[in-house]
């Protein structure tokens, strides 16, 4: 594992309730953090909020007592028969019949089987590796400059994968192996919501390696509260302004 190579500290500048948790997805066993307590009965989802709300690094394997499909997800586990049939989307009430679960299981993210023998968490200030997915946790007005971030430089657009189950997977290996910035609302998916992990008005974002470097790079850079924003008025001011320059210089381009 290689070590930390860029500063997270920018991301201070958003004021964030929560920490930003950097996970990666490891083959062999980490040994500058612990392991989880094997028997925290947990969800990966609620791993990956633990980590935020205790400020602390840890990993998981699948030595550890997972409440969900957690390792389902991270390649660790196989679906039982009834899982794979999609009977509990049907008795959940989230699917009119179980087939309708069974379908969209084709277009669930997963990890290749005994790729990631470990999972770590740490916070972005504890970081000793650069993560493989960067997880923030934001208001929609604080998620619009990350995601602004994205696009200052490059123009890429905004992208949202999800499913109303299994929502873990869209925002840490969807990412991950397709390397795009993903983004999803808890309160759209039914284990986030029906646990209470975030704020109904939360936006959650996974960073993928490859786009951290340029994320935190214009996170330093541009202007992370636009004029625009600051109202109406300012917004058409501003507009209209601009339109109006650029009209008049354009007759003599």
């Amino acid at each position: 594992m290689s070590d930390l190579k860029h500063d997270y500290s920018v991301l201070e500048k958003l004021g964030l309730d929560q920490p930003p948790v950097g996970v990666k997805f490891s083959f062999f066993r980490p040994d500058s953090i612990p392991q989880l307590d094997k028997n925290a009965a947990l969800s990966l989802c609620e791993m990956l909020r633990l980590s935020q709300s205790e400020n602390r690094s840890f990993y998981i394997s699948s030595e550890n007592t997972e409440t969900c499909v957690g390792k389902i997800i991270l390649g660790m586990e196989e679906f039982t028969p009834f899982e794979k049939s999609g009977q509990i989307g049907e008795r959940l009430g989230v699917f009119d019949e179980a087939r309708c679960n069974q379908h969209f299981y084709q277009f669930i993210p997963r990890l290749d089987n005994g790729t990631a023998n470990y999972v770590l968490f740490s916070p972005a200030a504890l970081l000793t590796y650069d993560p493989d997915v960067l997880v923030v946790s934001a208001t929609p007005a604080q998620a619009e400059v990350v995601m602004r971030a994205m696009t200052y430089s490059t123009g890429e657009m905004y992208k949202s994968s999800c499913t109303p189950v299994m929502g873990c997977s869209w925002l840490l290996v969807h990412p991950h192996k397709t390397a795009e910035v993903n983004f999803i609302v808890p309160a759209f998916v039914h284990g986030l919501h029906g646990r209470q992990l975030y704020p109904s008005d939360t936006i959650l974002i996974g960073i993928p390696y490859r786009w951290i470097p340029a994320i935190l790079s214009n996170l330093a850079r541009m202007p992370l509260h636009l004029e625009g924003h600051k109202g109406k008025a300012e917004y058409h001011a501003e507009f209209e302004g601009i339109i109006a320059d650029l009209s008049e210089r354009a007759k003599k381009p």
